[in-house]
């Protein structure tokens, strides 16, 4: 599989409707006016941020007669949360040094003798 780049997905998901039609399609393959009505925005707008979606690797869309269905590319989804996971795992580690940080100095201010 081809590492894909990960500015183009995290600047599409950056707009709230993106993520929610990108939520929607997770559920299964819809065409634009099923993924216009939730918002009050017109189709030809939808259709705009379906082709950021598309261009960020995150959906594919195919011609099926006068339907565009679209649908999510599970690993372009995938590799998101990878990523994510991975940041994820290097935060919790960070917070585990500074906890034994925190506790070590906790524990040396206890121990020091009063000065006189």
């Amino acid at each position: 599989m081809q590492t894909l780049d990960l500015n183009a997905p995290f600047a599409a998901l950056a707009d709230p409707t993106r993520r929610a039609i990108l939520s929607r399609l997770c559920q299964g393959e819809a065409g634009v006016m099923e993924l216009a009505a939730p918002f009050k925005l017109s189709q030809p707008a939808i259709s705009r941020h379906l082709k950021v979606l598309e261009n960020a690797g995150l959906i594919t869309r195919r011609v099926d007669r006068t339907r565009r269905p679209c649908k999510v590319v599970p690993e372009a989804v995938d590799e998101l949360t990878s990523w994510l996971s991975n940041l994820r795992v290097a935060m919790e580690a960070n917070y585990v040094r500074l906890d034994q940080l925190l506790a070590q100095g906790t524990k040396d201010e206890n121990n020091e003798t009063p000065r006189t």
